[in-house]
């Protein structure tokens, strides 16, 4: 079907929100020409140019092209009386949105040259124009702020062991070396504990795995309960954890890892006292940061340690 001027059509510009106001006179003289499209249902507008689109009757729905990166999933719904396309007109850059009708529309096809006459010669035309992409860019920064809050919601979980509910390994790489610059750099104490499980292996070949992920469950909330606010819990590996202590020297270290020691003892693995009652125990070593010593060192240390309690019989502390 061949598309009929605006001026040989029935539609006015009474409801569309860009001529609110506008001097009607100015508005209709340069819309007469402009060609209304008729959309079927389903079909896309390909709008392709430099163009502003208003829809007068039906639904559009537009989104962002993929092919330029933008695609993000949500849909705009644009109903009569509003437009898309005006950024298009307004950077001098074709049209790389994906627009469709949702039902038989029929749309207002404005070229650039018209919009820019139109901003010319009605105020009430620009000041419209520049109220609605205020709003939108209002829209878009508000969409942006979500977008980053769920960003870093999900950037936390990605930290953080399914498991337990401690740190993870990935945590703990992203975290411990500017941890042990800035205790260099201050000259202030940090100390780390390693760990490990007594005898899990066969914690698990007794009890089975089950029994063995409500231990680790275990032993990381009696961990997490003996720290202080500014104390680091980390699932380092398997039954392996790992706590970091900043502004802590060593005497106060060995302190604290007797502690999470004796919490680990006394444990409660299953609360239902219908079920066996199996008791877990864990060595712990403990090392302090030196002079010139990286993170990797560090960790070394407190391991060595962590050996040598299993060496003297487990359920003990050892400081390096």
């Amino acid at each position: 079907m061949k598309p009929i001027t605006f001026s040989a059509s029935p539609y006015t510009i009474d409801n569309i929100q860009l001529f609110k106001g506008a001097d009607q006179a100015v508005v209709r003289k340069l819309l007469a020409p402009c060609p209304i499209m008729h959309v079927a249902a389903g079909r896309p507008l390909n709008p392709g140019g430099r163009a502003l689109y208003i829809v007068l009757s039906g639904a559009l729905s537009v989104a962002a092209d993929a092919r330029m990166g933008m695609a993000d999933g949500n849909i705009n719904k644009v109903l009569p009386g509003e437009s898309a396309g005006e950024q298009s007109v307004l950077d001098e850059e074709a049209n790389l949105t994906a627009i469709t009708a949702l039902e038989d529309s029929d749309v207002l096809a404005i070229d650039a040259e018209t919009v820019w006459k139109l901003i010319d010669e009605s105020n009430g035309t620009a000041r419209n124009l520049l109220r609605l992409l205020s709003f939108r860019v209002r829209a878009a920064n508000a969409q942006l702020r979500r977008r980053q809050k769920v960003g870093e919601f999900y950037r936390q979980m990605s930290m953080v062991d399914g498991l337990t509910g401690l740190y993870n390994r990935a945590w703990l790489n992203e975290l411990l070396p500017p941890m042990v610059g800035q205790a260099h750099g201050t000259e202030q104490p940090l100390s780390l504990i390693m760990v490990d499980l007594d005898h899990f292996k066969k914690f698990n070949d007794s009890h089975g795995h089950l029994a063995g992920d409500q231990a680790l469950r275990a032993a990381a909330q009696a961990i997490s309960n003996a720290l202080r606010p500014s104390d680091f819990a980390v699932r380092y590996g398997g039954e392996e954890m790992l706590v970091l202590l900043p502004d802590t020297g060593a005497d106060v270290a060995v302190v604290v890892a007797e502690r999470l020691c004796d919490r680990i003892r006394q444990s409660v693995i299953f609360h239902d006292m219908r079920l066996p009652m199996p008791h877990i125990t864990a060595s712990l070593g403990v090392a302090s940061l030196t002079e010139g010593q990286d993170e990797q060192a560090l960790i070394a240390c407190a391991d060595a340690a962590l050996y040598r309690s299993k060496e003297a019989g487990r359920n003990r502390v050892t400081a390096a």
